[in-house]
Parts: structure tokens; sequence; C-alpha cells
């Protein structure tokens, strides 16, 4: 075993670095300094606006809903879970818009994961082993407590543990997730579909029924003020 066998974490999306640390999770115990990369709201340049057939067309992985089916206006999210600004957004953001706007059947909010590191891309495959309502319980937990596994210098495996086990993970279940080859694939895939047909470099990049949000994206008046021409205001 390698002096550091989850250093594979803190560098940039690649999966054969993730699929070979992945293997030795279960006798994880060496710390390693982790500087999670980070392209939060920089280099946004992809286009204004794209067609909502294609951004809906199902992807790799089944997107994550929270809202009803029906609702009018569709907003997209991608999300590293390595990224501080889409922590902000699900911490201080996310529950007054779900309040406002989705419970209300305004609004529905499809979560899509943009993966800007192989811990980002780790937390989310736990979100995802979670399944069902416990994902997006377990996204919000992660988001909770980003700065206690995300931006330690030192392995953060500990800490993503407790919080998968208190979604009811065994310590099996947890290192079966990390090393799920086909969801890791799928990932990248849904990552690159992103990049590539939608222009999405940077996170969060959220688009409101197919157009792109610019500008802030961190506080509930933000979203009224881009909501409101699509909800009659």
């Amino acid at each position: 075993m390698s002096a550091n066998p989850f250093a594979f974490l803190a560098r940039g999306l690649n999966r054969r670095a993730f699929l070979l640390g992945a293997a030795s999770v279960a006798a994880l115990t060496t710390a390693v300094g982790m500087t999670p990369a980070l392209a939060q709201r920089r280099g946004d340049r992809g286009p204004d606006e794209v067609s909502v057939e294609a951004l809906m067309k199902p992807g790799a992985l089944p997107d994550i809903v929270v809202g009803k089916a029906d609702a009018p206006v569709t907003i997209v999210e991608y999300a590293s879970m390595t990224c501080g600004h889409c922590a902000n957004f699900h911490n201080n953001v996310f529950p007054a818009l779900k309040e406002k706007y989705i419970d209300t059947g305004k609004v529905r909010l499809v979560m899509r994961e943009f993966p800007l590191d192989n811990l980002a891309a780790a937390a989310a495959m736990l979100a995802r082993c979670a399944g069902g309502d416990a994902t997006v319980a377990m996204i919000s937990a992660l988001f909770k407590t980003q700065d206690k596994w995300a931006f330690v210098r030192g392995n953060p495996v500990p800490e993503l543990f407790k919080i998968a086990q208190q979604a009811g993970f065994s310590q099996e279940r947890f290192d079966t997730c990390l090393k799920d080859n086909a969801t890791l694939d799928q990932m990248i895939s849904a990552r690159q579909r992103a990049s590539d047909e939608f222009g999405v470099n940077a996170t969060p990049t959220f688009f409101i029924n197919g157009k792109r949000l610019r500008g802030r994206s961190d506080t509930i008046e933000a979203f009224d003020q881009a909501l409101a021409p699509f909800l009659g205001g």
C-alpha cells in the first residue's frame, strides 16, 4: 500500500487515479494534504440559453429532482460537492427557494453533478448510494459539513464516513460505493456532456427553463428576480 493511499482525492477528476485510490479505502489511515480543484463562478462563458429539450434529455445518470414534475419552471443546477459557492447555495438559499417556490408547485430543481475533482466525485457517489429521498438529505449534509471534509489538510475519509453512517451506511457499503466503476464512468460522462453541449465550465451553473443564470446566485433575492419573468412577475 502506498504511503498516502487516498492522495488521489486531492487531484483533478481522473478515472484511473480514482479507481486505484478507491481500492485502498478499507485500509485508509494515512493523512494527506487535500486541496480540491475549484472553478467556482469563473470562466462562465457558455451560451446564454440552451434548448430545453436537449437540456432535459435523459443523461448517463438519473436526475436528482426536488419538486413536482408539472411545475412550470425547471431550474437545472450543475454543482460540485467541493465547491464553496455551491455549499452557500444549498445551505443559505435552497431552503428559502424550496419554501417559496418548490413546495408551492411553481418550480422544480434538478440537481446534476459536475465534480471538479476526485473528492467531489467521491462525495457525489456516496450521495447517489444513499438512494431516493436520502440522496437529497445526504447532499444537504455534505454541503453543511463541507469545511470538515473538503478542505482539511489530512484524510477526509473519516469525516465522510461519519456522514454516511448517519445515513445508515455500514463500512462495507461505504467502501463499495467508492469502488462503483459504473457510477463513476456515468458521472464523468454526464460532466463531459454538460461541458460539451451546454458550455458548463464553472460551478454552480444554473439554467432556468434553459436560460443561463448570470451574475449572483447567492441570495434568494437573486432567484426572485431571475424567476419573475417565468412566473408572471
